[in-house]
């Protein structure tokens, strides 16, 4: 089986249990948005999913092997992860910070190599950064930092990329920017999950939706039906009359 599986997963981040006995699968290439109320479990599901939280129960694989069984550099050419907080400053050229995303595949003192450049190359031009290469991180703006780092994560050219609200302080213009080269990622046959606040943004550019509600799956399925109007209403308490991806919502009259 390819892509990744929570087979029975119970993770405790605190006192007590977030997810108990959580079980998801996803196999297809595709972009899906995780949504969910603040506190609903996205972050920890996606760090579960990365490897980067372990469950107090339960397994977690990757096309098909535990993820126990997979030593840190497998792992990181495998999964793509970006964290939810992208407003470092380093003082590193964008080109050299992109590059980092290639060193799950470098052996003990190889520098990057031709087969390395052609991958720092196209994610440059897949985040439309190209012309940013030469400029220093720390002097873009929060629209470019947030490609930049994307590129980061599409160099490493894993087969599924985990995104943890990846436009939080982006906007409008710049999530939107940001969702167009997720789902052109998940054209080319990659995996892509994204957690999501903006609910209008996950019903126009998903191709499957799961909702989270106190580290339980609410509803798991294309835009239409996860985000219907009783799962928004009795999940989320708003409406939207005039559809979601007319941003059209509302608290409840």
């Amino acid at each position: 089986m390819t892509g990744m599986t929570l087979d029975r997963v119970t993770y405790r981040p605190g006192p007590t249990d977030l997810f108990v006995q959580l079980s998801l699968t996803l196999q297809d290439a595709g972009l899906v948005a995780l949504v969910g109320p603040n506190g609903a479990g996205k972050s920890s599901l996606l760090r579960v999913l990365a490897g980067l939280a372990v469950p107090e129960g339960g397994d977690v694989r990757h096309d098909g092997r535990s993820l126990v069984n997979l030593d840190d550099a497998e792992r990181a050419r495998t999964l793509a992860y970006l964290p939810p907080d992208g407003r470092a400053s380093w003082p590193v050229s964008v080109r050299r910070l992109v590059a980092l995303g290639r060193i799950p595949h470098l052996k003990p003192l190889r520098r990057v190599g031709p087969d390395d450049e052609e991958a720092i190359d196209a994610a440059l031009e897949r985040t439309a950064t190209r012309h940013l290469a030469d400029r220093r991180f720390d002097t873009l703006s929060s629209g470019e930092k947030a490609r930049v780092l994307l590129a980061r994560a599409l160099s490493v050219q894993a087969g599924t990329i985990l995104l943890d609200e990846p436009m939080a302080a982006l906007d409008v213009r710049h999530q939107l920017a940001v969702m167009e080269i997720l789902q052109a990622e998940a054209r080319r046959g990659t995996l892509v999950v994204v957690s999501l606040h903006a609910l209008d943004l996950a019903a126009r550019h998903a191709d499957r939706v799961i909702v989270l509600d106190a580290g339980q799956i609410v509803t798991d399925g294309a835009p239409a039906l996860a985000l219907a109007p009783p799962v928004l209403a009795e999940t989320f308490g708003v409406e939207a009359p005039d559809g979601l991806t007319s941003g059209g919502l509302r608290l409840p009259s």
